[in-house]
């Protein structure tokens, strides 16, 4: 069964990786300590990938989590600060994913995503336009690692006239080992996130012609 479609998450995979002083800088904003701000940070945030809150509400709610409250101007820079964090684009990656559309393979994008990142990157991100398939979390609710979100990107890849495609025949990067491990759980051959040349790699392992 040859290979398809390759997907690739967007943060650190296609984006570069977010600098580590970004929690520090939020931490600091919302004035306590890393220490209690990171864990609420991430445990919250699947809410805000799954497009049910706003920016706004999300940084209410870690603001009210910590028993604080933050001004307004306080969470909009916290918003701007965390959104920015994952604008920068491994050029390198964008390469990797033209010379797999070159080749003939379908190119997608599967990701966690909240809208207004969303918004902004569809404006101002040139590789948003490239893939034939994406799908984010916020459009539909549903995240990584749920099977869902997976069984929902097979279906996307077989409309428009489009034979269909099995798990088998999808090669998919993620920065995530949970993600990986529920999509190779479903016959995905998935791999977790190195850099732009162990991927191709990966790929020429398993007959992709680049």
């Amino acid at each position: 069964m040859g290979i398809k479609a390759v997907i690739f998450d967007y943060g650190q995979v296609i984006s570069l990786p977010q600098d580590p002083e970004t929690v520090d800088t939020l931490a600091k904003k919302a004035g306590v300590n890393k220490e209690k701000f990171e864990p609420l940070l991430w445990s919250l945030r699947p809410d805000f990938d799954r497009g049910i809150i706003s920016s706004k509400e999300y940084y209410h709610n870690i603001s009210s989590c910590l028993g604080i409250t933050l001004d307004e101007d306080i969470i909009d820079e916290m918003i701007e600060i965390d959104l920015s964090s994952w604008k920068n684009i491994n050029a390198k990656t964008v390469t990797l994913m033209e010379d797999i559309k070159k080749a003939g393979y379908i190119l997608g994008i599967l990701s966690n995503m909240p809208h207004e990142f969303l918004a902004w990157a569809r404006k101002n991100i040139p590789v948003f336009s490239l893939p034939q398939v994406s799908l984010f979390s916020c459009e539909v609710n549903l995240i990584k690692p749920e099977e869902a979100i997976y069984q929902k990107l097979l279906d996307l890849l077989g409309i428009d006239g489009q034979q269909p495609l099995s798990f088998g025949q999808l090669v998919f990067f993620d920065d995530n080992a949970d993600n990986i491990e529920s999509a190779a759980a479903l016959g995905i051959k998935a791999y977790l996130w190195e850099d732009p040349e162990a991927a191709r790699r990966e790929l020429l392992s398993l007959g992709v012609r680049l």
